[in-house]
């Protein structure tokens, strides 16, 4: 699938998908968070912690969203 075909459906699940809505939502809060710590100039080792916790939680969510996007073609094509 293409990029310009991947961010349309992104797109059209934000709109009629609760449960895609909610993962995007809360994927875009912890990149958020991920950059407010990444701009800070110099990190502790708590701020390290958090950085590596919030990008895992951010990736499950990704793979969460990829899983809706193939259930979603998976079902137009049947």
């Amino acid at each position: 699938m293409d990029k310009i075909a991947q961010e349309e459906l992104k797109a059209y699940l934000v709109q009629s998908n609760e449960e895609f809505r909610a993962l995007a939502e809360k994927h875009a809060e912890y990149a958020k968070l991920i950059d407010a710590i990444e701009t800070k100039p110099h990190l502790t080792d708590q701020d390290e912690i958090e950085e590596h916790r919030l990008k895992k939680l951010k990736l499950h969510l990704k793979d969460q969203m990829h899983e809706i996007m193939k259930r979603h073609r998976a079902a137009e094509v049947a």
